[in-house]
C-alpha cells in the first residue's frame, strides 16, 4: 500500500511540475510574441504587419499566437501597451528633461523606429484602430504629458505646466514623424535641430 501511495504521489508531483513548466513556457512565449510584435509594428506600421510575419518573427506558430491573444487586434492592443510601458520604465533613467529632448531628437532615435517612441511610430495610424488600442495609446499619451509636466519646474501653475507639456510632446513627436517621412537627409537633420533649439529656449 505504501509503495502504491508513493508511486501515485510521484505521478501527481510530476504532473504538477509539468503544469508549472507549461505555464512558465506559455508566459515566455507570450512575452516573446509581444516583444516581436512591438518592434515590428513600430518598424512597419500596424497595417503593414500580418499574422504570418508576427509569428515568424517570434518563432511561434499561428496556434500559439491565437491561444495567447485570440486575435491580431488583441495582440496589437497588448503590444501597444507593452511598448508604452517599456518606454515608461526607461524614463526613470533619464536625469533631466534636457537629456530626454536631446536623446529623443537624435539621429539614432529617428533611424531606429523599432525600439523608439510608440507615439511617433503609431500616432498617424491610431484614428483607424479599435477602441481598445486607442484607449491604451491615449493612456500612454496622458502619462507622458504628466511626466513632462512634472519636470517643468514649480514656478508656474499646473494648468500652464500641462499645456506646455502637451505642446512639448506634440513638438517632439511631430519632429520625429517629419524627419522620418522626408527623403532629404539634410532636411531631416534640420527638422530635428530646429525643434531642439526651439524647445531649449
Amino acid at each position: 500500500m505504501t509503495i502504491v501511495i508513493i508511486l501515485v504521489k510521484g505521478a501527481v508531483w510530476r504532473h504538477i511540475c509539468g503544469m508549472r513548466v507549461s505555464k512558465e513556457k506559455a508566459a515566455e512565449n507570450r512575452d516573446r510574441i509581444l516583444k516581436a510584435a512591438s518592434r515590428l509594428l513600430r518598424e512597419r506600421g500596424i497595417s503593414g504587419v500580418g499574422v504570418d510575419t508576427l509569428t515568424e518573427a517570434a518563432g511561434m506558430t499561428h496556434g500559439s499566437l491565437y491561444s495567447q491573444f485570440g486575435s491580431k487586434e488583441r495582440l496589437v492592443e497588448e503590444a501597444v501597451a507593452d511598448a508604452i510601458a517599456v518606454k515608461g520604465q526607461e524614463l526613470e533613467e533619464v536625469p533631466t528633461l534636457g537629456n530626454y529632448v536631446s536623446e529623443y531628437l537624435s539621429e539614432m532615435h529617428r533611424d531606429d523606429p523599432g525600439s523608439g517612441c510608440p507615439f511617433a511610430a503609431w500616432g498617424c495610424e491610431m484614428q483607424r484602430q479599435s477602441q481598445g488600442v486607442r484607449e491604451r495609446f491615449t493612456a500612454g499619451v496622458r502619462g507622458m504629458v504628466g511626466w513632462l509636466g512634472d519636470r517643468m519646474g514649480s514656478g508656474i501653475k499646473q494648468r500652464q505646466r500641462d499645456e506646455h507639456a502637451a505642446a512639448t510632446l506634440a513638438s517632439l513627436v511631430g519632429a520625429i514623424v517629419l524627419a522620418r517621412a522626408v527623403n532629404d537627409p539634410k532636411l531631416a537633420d534640420d527638422i530635428l535641430g530646429a525643434t531642439k533649439k526651439r524647445l531649449e529656449r
